[in-house]
């Protein structure tokens, strides 16, 4: 592979002309005759059989060009790219100029890693820290979400409905006077207060009574789905069955011992404390690396190319296919099942794909300016040895997938990061 030329055209992009050498591209040609050759049947030969001169003289000597030049390219380019200096990140056009038993030349124009990339004031960075303590409110909160899962259901008879009962009704409903589909249930389990139905009708249940028969108005909603009931008033007549309550457990040392491990209501108490102390303070962690990752893209200072983000959604698409696979599923069937394509899949990406491609432009200038980028051996040994334990991978088959280069620069990149959390202030 000889680079010719690598030339600026535009911000971010560039033409490159690449020759191939006679004998490299004569190697391609020579291994495409021999995986084709098996599919062809010439006259007089057993198939799979014939000379690759015979073939080029009955099909023309560029029988076999084609899939030998799209063979070599991408790692011609790849070799161009890295004697010119070029982070490519995309290709606009590919042409062949020239192609023979001398080689061949073709011309590419490519898009390139922002050349100009600067990024300032991301040392003190200023974040609203999102409040860890933990009140008696909210542990109160937590224990009573516990006593609503180990409730049991009993029948009320000495009361009308009120507001949060389960009303076991009948209901039909009507529409001018007519019934219409799907408006029709027996014994119906409906919580009232729950808004499972439209509004207005859970409502006029409350101050009813075991055995009450009446009719409720209602109108439904001008965006209801159902097209031909949207808008509509109607009627609903309703016999009501039942009426059933929660009944929530005492806090007390007994159901301490039935919902933990623990033995008193104090000791349960400080548990969950403790919980919740752990968890605000990750959801603070969090919230304050979401305002730190989106100063770190405010304050970037790049011209991106488009097919950046490109790249990026189809990274996100291939890792949502993987995710799905490994449920049983895949991505062709998924998109079947909810009437979408792949395109606007990718295009829920959109914003997500723009942040995290800005953002490692942010860390890369950074790592940079702070030196970070000299990785030692010890360190990528290390990460090496994370990697394979996270993966549960023998470290030789992590370094086969992930290059030294690449992860060099993620540890780097991950250091930019450290180093701009460490430095945000708190306020």
């Amino acid at each position: 592979m000889n680079l010719k030329s690598a030339n600026k055209v535009d911000t971010n992009k560039y033409e490159v002309i690449v020759e191939v050498e006679a004998d490299v591209f004569n190697t391609e040609v020579n291994k495409v005759y021999r995986r084709e050759v098996k599919k062809i049947n010439i006259p007089g030969f057993r198939k799979g059989k014939a000379p690759r001169a015979i073939i080029e003289k009955m099909y023309g000597e560029s029988v076999f060009y084609e899939d030998a030049i799209q063979d070599l390219y991408p790692g011609a380019l790849a070799d161009a790219a890295e004697e010119a200096k070029l982070d490519i990140v995309g290709v606009e056009d590919i042409s062949v100029d020239e192609a023979g038993k001398q080689g061949f030349t073709f011309k590419a124009v490519v898009f390139v890693s922002p050349e100009e990339v600067d990024i300032n004031g991301y040392e003190g960075i200023k974040v609203e820290a999102k409040s860890t303590e933990v009140t008696d409110e909210l542990v109160n909160e937590k224990i009573e979400k516990v006593r609503d899962r180990n409730s049991r259901l009993i029948t009320v008879e000495d009361r009308p409905v009120k507001d949060g009962d389960i009303a076991v009704i009948d209901f039909e409903g009507f529409v001018d006077g007519e019934a219409f589909e799907g408006g029709k249930a027996e014994s119906f389990n409906l919580t009232i207060g729950s808004g499972q139905f439209i509004p207005g009708f859970e409502e006029q249940i409350i101050g009813k009574s075991t055995g009450d028969e009446f009719t409720i108005d209602v109108t439904f909603p001008e965006e209801y789905q159902a097209a031909e009931l949207a808008g509509k008033a109607s009627q609903f007549k309703i016999k009501l069955h039942e009426i059933k309550e929660k009944e929530l457990p005492e806090v007390d040392d007994e159901f301490v011992k039935d919902v933990s491990d623990k033995e008193t209501v104090e000791e349960y108490r400080e548990e969950i404390k403790g919980d919740l102390a752990e968890k605000l303070q990750k959801e603070a962690d969090s919230d304050a690396e979401r305002q730190i990752i989106e100063k770190l893209c405010e304050l970037l200072e790049a011209e991106i190319p488009e097919v950046m983000y490109e790249n990026k959604k189809n990274d996100m698409l291939r890792d949502f296919d993987m995710q799905l696979r490994s449920q049983g599923l895949d991505l062709k069937t998924y998109l079947q099942y909810v009437g979408m394509s792949a395109d606007d899949v990718k295009e829920g990406y959109k914003e997500q794909a723009e942040q995290r491609v800005k953002l490692r432009l942010a860390l890369e200038k950074i790592a940079e300016k702070e030196g970070f980028t000299d990785v030692t051996d010890e360190e990528l040994e290390a990460e090496y040895t994370k990697l394979a334990d996270a993966y549960k991978m023998e470290a030789d088959k992590v370094k086969e997938a992930i290059s030294a280069e690449a992860l060099r620069k993620d540890i780097a990149v991950e250091k930019a990061m450290d180093f701009v959390k460490e430095s945000a202030i708190k306020e």
